[in-house]
């Protein structure tokens, strides 16, 4: 299942925006939320967390993504604590990934669709919002390469990035033009938005393609309109596709 492990996290790595999938019923109890920390006017650099547990069943793996987003930043001794393999046990999973902890590049969402609802639940303390369920089938998750393979997602959102900030970007062989949303500190901890100006010289990067470190002299808004392609890189970092 580690391939499926490696699928999950290059489809929903911008999973606070995802759009939910109809007629999944959702499978981790709900609890009233005590936490909040209001989403600041400035997303650029903010921490966050995602829990995704996975259900089988047939052919079919059913995703549920709960984000800490607007209820915490992560706190990192609980993270610390979660133990994926538990909380499959726990909730009678398949599978449970744990997909930060990340930070967003983009100074501002705008998300449509189901995103605006979603329950609540308590992992380890840390409480989540259910964002999204989505499907897969089993085959998917074996099947291409893991990095640098543009994947569909289906939600709705406008990200914007302010003038002056600077933006990191993988450049496909057919040009095509791929923006980072999401930095991790997954493959390594110690990774800061310091050290992205630089990072092209540590990326495994396939032939041809080209990374680059550039200042915006106009806010840049990064549309999907029902359908976003996204992709990540060797350290787990996450871009979509810049599209007309």
């Amino acid at each position: 299942m580690k391939t499926i492990f490696s699928r999950l996290s290059l489809i929903f790595s911008l999973a606070f925006v995802l759009t939910a999938c109809a007629g999944v019923a959702a499978t981790i109890p709900a609890v009233t939320p005590s936490q909040s920390m209001p989403v600041p006017a400035d997303l650029r650099n903010f921490r966050y967390c995602e829990v995704m547990p996975v259900f089988q069943s047939g052919l079919t793996l059913n995703i549920e993504v709960w984000n800490t987003t607007g209820l915490n930043d992560c706190p990192a001794d609980l993270w610390a604590k979660l133990d994926a393999n538990a909380l499959a046990k726990q909730y009678s999973a398949s599978l449970v990934k744990l997909n930060g902890p990340r930070h967003w590049l983009f100074n501002k969402v705008t998300a449509g669709g189901a995103t605006a609802a979603g329950k609540f639940a308590d992992f380890g303390g840390i409480e989540m919002k259910q964002l999204a369920t989505l499907q897969l089938y089993i085959w998917q998750g074996s099947v291409g390469s893991t990095f640098y393979t543009p994947n569909k997602v289906d939600r709705t959102t406008v990200f914007t990035y302010g003038a002056g900030n600077q933006i990191y970007q993988l450049i496909s062989p057919d040009g095509d033009t791929y923006v980072m949303q999401s930095y991790a500190q997954i493959v390594d901890p110690n990774l800061t938005i310091n050290d992205l100006n630089t990072l092209g010289e540590r990326l495994n990067l396939p032939k041809d393609w080209k990374y680059q470190a550039r200042t915006l002299d106009a806010d840049l808004e990064l549309t999907a309109n029902g359908v976003a392609y996204v992709l990540q890189d060797d350290l787990q970092n996450s871009y979509q596709k810049m599209t007309p």
